[in-house]
């Protein structure tokens, strides 16, 4: 089922951003922009101890992702800056 720590930013129908829980029936956050759902999003992922922060675009499909220390990054980067 994956991590209960990741939250996705998706549009929401009715204008706005919201902040879900994967699997959720309601949103953890509702925000007018994305920037500032995706903010409240890495606020919770990081109270949660870390993990996933995937941002949809409006067409729906994952534009974005970020992990929020101390999560298991796939991809780490390379360069060490």
């Amino acid at each position: 089922m994956g991590n209960s720590n990741n939250r996705h930013v998706v549009p929401n129908p009715n204008g706005g951003w919201d902040v879900r829980a994967p699997g959720a029936d309601r949103a953890s956050a509702h925000l007018p922009t994305q920037a500032g759902a995706t903010d409240r999003a890495r606020q919770i992922v990081t109270n949660l101890g870390g993990g996933e922060v995937r941002i949809h675009g409006r067409n729906g499909q994952i534009r974005d992702s970020d992990t929020v220390r101390p999560g298991n990054d796939p991809h780490p980067p390379t360069d060490k800056k």
